[in-house]
């Protein structure tokens, strides 16, 4: 009976890895709450806990989480702050946009619904950029483009993301009742929990194009020292894309005249 509870508590069985996983949402929702309270810091925060979810996933699911969203935090620091203040900027001025548009009324008011279809495309874009800066390295621009592509490659996959992104926030502020539920819930494991699930539903598109990892989520290395690019394929994928890197994506997007 002790051999088969400690066999069922321990680190290696499928309870153990649960709960180790659960721990390390836990501990990432927490630090990126800290680290998100200066607001300036919060796209950085967005990108660190992203970066724990995709070692995470790519390992063994044993990791320090504060080392690793310390390291995404630093690492991402600079193009995340750059990304999440144009984002505030444009949020500012779609707002104040908007509020002319309604006191003009009349054809000029409708210029309203541009404004709200360009935000939701800007909701899109952030929602994808920080998981594509997560997992790539590389100049903004490239990012953002890289992003656009990852989010409008599989049009299934976004309405799956959307919903993980709004439907939390509207079943939040509907019942002012259980705010204060749903306020523990967030600062408990909310915003990991959706940064787990976006990140386990975009590594199938990200793989390809990422460096091999052992158990450890390590990179590992060839003979001269570089980094090992994946070779497996998502289904359906064209056999041209085997061994595209990055570069290549976006040189094929810039053909496209994106």
């Amino acid at each position: 009976m002790h051999e088969l509870l400690s066999s069922f508590l321990s680190n290696e069985s499928k309870f153990g890895k649960l709960m180790t996983r659960i721990a390390i949402i836990i501990a990432a929702n927490l630090l990126f709450i800290l680290f998100s309270f200066p607001v300036v810091t919060a796209g950085a925060a967005f990108a660190a806990l992203y970066h724990v979810m995709f070692k995470t996933l790519r390992g063994d699911g044993v990791i320090n989480p504060f080392v690793q969203f310390w390291i995404g935090f630093r690492t991402n620091f600079k193009q995340a702050t750059i990304a999440w203040l144009l984002a505030l900027a444009l949020v500012a001025l779609g707002y104040v946009d908007v509020r002319i548009c309604l006191q003009a009324g009349g054809p000029i008011g409708n210029f309203r619904y541009a404004i709200y279809a360009l935000g939701v495309l800007l909701f899109i874009l952030m929602l994808y950029l920080f998981p594509t800066m997560a997992a790539f390295e590389n100049t903004l621009p490239n990012l953002v483009r890289s992003g656009i592509y990852f989010a409008f490659h599989s049009p299934l996959k976004l309405a799956v993301n959307l919903f993980f992104h709004v439907f939390p926030m509207v079943l939040t502020y509907t019942d002012a009742q259980t705010l204060p539920l749903y306020a523990f819930l967030w600062c408990t494991f909310g915003f990991g929990a959706i940064a787990m699930l976006t990140a386990r539903l975009l590594l199938p598109e990200f793989r390809p194009y990422l460096p091999l990892v052992d158990d450890c989520g390590d990179f590992i290395l060839d003979k001269d020292g570089n980094q090992q690019k994946s070779g497996s394929e998502p289904e359906n994928v064209p056999e041209r894309h085997h061994e595209m890197t990055e570069k290549e994506i976006l040189e094929e997007m810039r053909k496209l005249g994106m």
